[in-house]
């Protein structure tokens, strides 16, 4: 039972990422009209490094590609960490109103975490 839940919760943070890399591409989500002042002033400085964003997309859609399969889905947490790094840091010193989904995703990716940690391990020795 545990890891059929495990299995849900990570094509659901798979899609999830594979949906907001490939937007970083074709942008069809509109960017919302509110978003607060400190949000739109970071955009618009990443926006002004041409490469990064086309690299943040590109760990994102591949980091989803291998989360959604269980064998491979301790490369793809691995590609993935550095984004939800930046998720995280991003709600809680500029956007904390969006908190409460980061740590709900941090949750999942943390279990996936958990549940490979052997092989983690074989990596370190």
């Amino acid at each position: 039972m545990r890891g059929k839940i495990l299995n849900i919760l990570s094509v659901l943070l798979g899609l999830l990422f594979l949906n907001g890399g490939l937007n970083k591409f074709f942008n069809y989500m509109p960017v919302p009209e509110d978003l607060p002042q400190p949000i739109s002033r970071d955009n618009e400085a990443l926006m002004e490094i041409i490469w990064l964003m086309p690299l943040i997309a590109s760990a994102e859609i591949l980091g989803a590609i291998l989360i959604l399969f269980p064998k491979t889905r301790a490369l793809g947490a691995l590609v993935i960490f550095p984004v939800m790094v930046g998720i995280l840091l991003t709600h809680i010193f500029v956007a904390p109103e969006g908190l409460v989904m980061a740590i709900l995703i941090w949750a999942v990716f943390l279990w996936i975490l958990y549940e490979n940690k052997q092989k983690y391990f074989a990596l370190m020795q």
